[in-house]
Formats: structure tokens, sequence, C-alpha cells
């Protein structure tokens, strides 16, 4: 398998290790283009780390997350077990527990969601955390995909109440790290611009790589100068697409523009279907689209429907740190000039 997410990480792997070697204090929110190794990076480190960590995993895009009671099912991990003593039932369950959602006896279960009460499995999680604490280890929280509940209402908005639950854990009573994944660059922003979590949070961006780690990496792979730069010049440094062109390295040059053409369809599908649904929207996208035409980025100081539409269908990666907005890979902003040159040839 090839494990290029892992590759040449040292730094974000010594930012990551510095946090956890420290007292939790800051929400962690680690975020990045789509396929730039987030995940597998996160995930590789906290299998790794030593017994005096407990890690809790929670991928919220294995199932589809509609309402609070399908939240609660793929936050906690259940035991068929009936107990009135959750703190001895903790205590037995987390020896030996690693990387897996918040373990939870089937009976609390059925009454947390009984309830709807937020604060109710909020106080539960915290147990949970205190137990880890109780035994002299350190609870790890992660989040994958947490822009998922985004819009999830109970009462109010449910990320809202999250956040505060990490604020609690992380800056007030130090007991967990807590990381919180995502690929949606428009969350980042929405979280970038709380003002109820300045001072509270970190932001740790994972790229996609960049040329000489690229052909690094290509090089264990017996790639020539001249397959680098072709390799380089469809993919960048995009880790999904390097593993892939690995894997078609004897049909290499048929590979990158059978990529490029599959991702220009793509975008072209969808960009035919708003200038249908909406022609003005269309055109500020189109104009959008025409600021790739020479530069690989450009500067936003406003998100606008065009900006919103191109980031939610993942051409566009949005970093509101730096105010910049760029393709999400070197294959959509070869596919970008691309309709640009064809629209136009059109018109």
């Amino acid at each position: 398998m090839l494990e290029i997410e892992f590759h040449d990480r040292e730094k974000e792997i010594q930012e990551i290790m510095r946090i956890l070697n420290s007292r939790p204090n800051l929400i962690t929110f680690v975020y990045g283009p789509i396929n730039s190794g987030k995940s597998s990076l996160m995930c590789k480190i906290a299998e790794e780390l030593g017994k005096n960590y407990v890690v809790f995993y929670v991928d919220l895009r294995e199932r589809f997350v509609k309402n609070y009671d399908d939240f609660i099912r793929v936050l906690f991990k259940v035991h068929r077990s009936k107990v009135k003593d959750y703190k001895a039932f903790l205590a037995k369950v987390l020896e030996g527990f690693n990387f897996e959602g918040l373990p939870i006896p089937k009976n609390l279960l059925i009454e947390l969601l009984k309830s709807s009460d937020v604060e109710d499995f909020f106080e539960y999680v915290i147990t949970v955390f205190e137990t880890v604490r109780e035994k002299r280890k350190t609870p790890i929280l992660i989040l994958d995909e947490l822009q998922v509940i985004g819009d999830l209402k109970i009462n109010d908005l449910l990320i809202y109440r999250l956040f505060n639950l990490f604020v609690s854990i992380t800056k007030k009573r130090h007991l967990a790290h807590v990381f919180a994944i995502t690929s949606d660059s428009l969350f980042i922003e929405r979280v970038y611009s709380e003002a109820m979590l300045h001072g509270r949070c970190r932001y740790l961006l994972i790229d996609d790589f960049d040329y000489n780690t690229t052909k690094e990496f290509l090089e264990k792979y017996n790639f020539s100068q001249e397959e680098i730069d072709l390799t380089w010049n469809y993919f960048g440094g995009k880790p999904v697409y390097l593993v892939e062109a690995v894997k078609n390295k004897d049909r290499l040059k048929e590979f990158c523009e059978e990529s490029l053409e599959d991702r220009f369809n793509f975008i072209l599908y969808r960009v035919n279907a708003l200038k249908r649904e909406n022609p003005d929207l269309f055109e500020k996208v189109l104009t959008l689209f025409k600021a790739f035409e020479n530069e690989d980025k450009t500067e936003c100081y406003e998100i606008g429907d065009e900006v919103i539409w191109t980031v939610k269908n993942n051409i566009l990666f949005l970093d509101p740190r730096k105010r910049l907005l760029r393709p999400q890979s070197r294959l959509d902003l070869l596919a970008v000039r691309k309709i640009v040159e064809k629209v136009t040839a059109i018109k």
C-alpha cells in the first residue's frame, strides 16, 4: 500500500505531537483541500501513539446524519450490557480500548435518545473523559468531517452547542484534546468568523505536496524527470492522484489525459446545468473562473454566491486565513481553464 499521506509530513507531525504533549487548551481544526491526506495522517498518528493516550475517533461520513438520533448513534460505540454504575462500566470498558466511538451502555443510549436533551449527552461525554483521566491517560477526540452536522438543529444549531462543549473540555477543564477534521472550506470560514471561538481554537492546514516533495515521492518508484514533470503538470501534489499515477506508470500520458477529460466533463455538466437554472449566477461563476486563466490563485475578500457554488461543488478551495481562493487541485485548474476556453469560443 502506498502510504503517501504519511510521506514527508514531518512538519505537520511535529505540530500535532507538540499539541498532544501539552495540556489540552484549544480546539484544533484540521483543514485543507479534498484528498490532501488529512484523515489518513491523523489516524496514522493516533494509531501509533503510546498507551498514555486513548483515542476516540468518530467518522461522521459513516452514516447519513439528518437528525439528533443519527448523530448520537454515530458518536457512540454501543455495548449491549445494561448498567446503572456508568463510572464502573467505563472503567472496565476502557481497559485496552482505543480508536472507536465513545463507549456507552445500550440502556443509557436509549435514555439519551428519548430525552433529546443535548446537555444529558454532554454530561456523559465529560464523564467518559474524566474516567480516562483517572487512569492517568490523555483522551483524544477526533471528529472527521464535522461540517456534516453544521445545519442540524436541536432547539438551536447543534454545532454551536458542540463548540461550547469543546471549549469546556479543552480550555476550561483541560480534559481532552479535540481535533475536528474538515474538507469544507466554507465551514472553516464560518468557524474562523465565529466570535465565540476566538482565542479558543487553532488551525492546522494539511495541504497538497509541493513540487520537491512530489518529485521525491515519485523518484521512489523510478519515475524519470520527464514522467515527474508530466505528473506534476496534470496533478500537482495531490496525494490521491500521485498514488494513481504510480499505479498507471506504464500508461502515464494516457492516464493523465483521461483524468483531465473526466474532470473537465464533471465540471462542464455542472456549469451547463447552472446556466439553465440560474443564468446570472452562471455568468458570475464564469467571471470567477476567468481569474485563473493566468494565475493559480486569487484573493478573496467577499464570499459571494459564485464562491459558495464553486466551493460546494468541490471545484475551488477557500483558505479564509489567507483570504485566498484556488482550485482544489492542479487537475481542477486545468479543467477550469478548459471550461473558460470552451465557453468563450461558443460565445
